[in-house]
């Protein structure tokens, strides 16, 4: 795994948050940070990430369960005594200090000299490639300078860890996209821990070496960028890693490591099970756009669908369609393939879908998913 070198530097055990003593925010939390990893916390909003990075950080206290910070239980220290720097989504600059002043103020507080405070700044400034603005003030500098200059401001204290909340949310896309590929090399270059939190799943893919995805308050899958796209444990997780097509069926018989399952409105399909299932249950399967071919031969599963949209994107193109059954599906095409209105023959094999059993949480999925093609 890049990045990630020693053992655990967190560990979260059997971690609870509640704030009214009924909703319950957090859910039987235990997950390890490893020493020098780049863990990405991934949920929609109120599935407890931002409470858990609360928790590490010092502002919220567990209701119940341990967290240990080096070995160390910090369930009740302050912020300030757990050495951890922060990073948030509005930088907290002061707008009345200059860029150095900013970076410094971690170490005013910790009463570190004004010489060794001069030789920190300039190190950690020349380290973001910002030693040129050193005498500007934040309302001065373009949003990603700003994110970078919070970025300094929270590893000029030599922490032992860093966390960083949604800290690109505010930046336009392509200097988000800069800034992934800015923060990832950074963490390569230093080795630090580093726990990030955002709901942007191609973030998410980008920049961690593990991510933990969280819904409901509880974690349902973590593991490297790829396992979690390649091996999702569950529809949710097929659907919110990557785009997914989602399709709701009926299970049949199993041969041959491959499952006979058979979609609402009568189209047969070979999938592969992601978990035990039984013949006549309630599945949900999920198949990439990229896995689909056009008009391929000796396919698994072979359907039509009429094309209703097809969208350029640059490098490729996408083929928004609609089965028999009136089930939309995604293709991602070639450029110059594919023309509204027409039929397209689709196929793909049987090991590049898989075919999760469905709860009442996912049927509300693929009924959104529906209505909302």
């Amino acid at each position: 795994m890049t990045g990630a070198g020693g053992g655990p530097l967190v560990r979260f055990r059997d971690v609870e948050k509640s704030y009214d003593g009924r909703t319950v925010a957090v859910r039987g939390l235990t997950l390890d940070v490893l020493q020098g990893e780049f863990l990405t916390l991934l949920g929609p909003s109120g599935s407890g990430k931002t409470t858990t990075l609360n928790m590490l950080a010092g502002f919220e206290r567990p209701t119940a369960g341990e967290i240990l910070l080096a070995g160390r239980p910090v369930d009740r220290l302050p912020p300030y005594q757990r050495n951890i720097g922060m990073v948030f989504q509005n930088y907290a600059l002061f707008p009345h200090m200059t860029v150095a002043e900013n970076v410094a103020f971690p170490l005013s507080v910790r009463r570190v000299g004004r010489a060794e405070q001069e030789a920190r700044v300039a190190k950690v400034l020349a380290t973001v490639r910002l030693e040129a603005f050193a005498a500007r003030r934040p309302a001065q500098l373009s949003g990603g300078q700003q994110q970078r200059v919070a970025l300094a401001r929270a590893l000029v204290f030599e922490p032992s860890l860093v966390l960083l909340d949604e800290p690109l949310g505010a930046l336009d896309k392509k200097l988000r996209e800069h800034m992934q590929i800015e923060l990832k090399l950074l963490h390569q270059q230093l080795g630090l821990t580093m726990v990030y939190v955002t709901h942007d799943q191609s973030e998410a893919l980008t920049m961690s070496d593990r991510v933990a995805v969280f819904r409901d308050g509880a974690v349902v899958q973590h593991g490297a960028p790829d396992e979690l796209y390649r091996h999702p444990a569950d529809p949710f997780v097929a659907g919110f890693i990557g785009e997914n097509n989602l399709l709701a069926g009926t299970a049949g018989g199993a041969a041959d490591g491959k499952l006979a399952v058979t979609l609402d409105g009568g189209i047969a399909l070979l999938t592969m099970p992601g978990g035990p299932i039984a013949a006549g249950q309630r599945v949900i399967v999920a198949v990439r756009p990229e896995a689909i071919g056009l008009a391929p031969e000796g396919s698994d599963n072979r359907c039509e669908a009429a094309v209703r949209s097809v969208i350029y994107l640059g490098d490729h193109q996408r083929l928004i369609g609609t089965l028999a059954n009136g089930a939309p599906i995604i293709v991602k095409v070639p450029l110059g393939v594919g023309v509204a209105g027409e039929r397209a023959r689709l196929g793909w094999a049987a090991s590049e879908c898989l075919a999760f059993a469905a709860d009442a949480r996912d049927n509300e999925t693929i009924n959104k998913e529906w209505s909302d093609p």
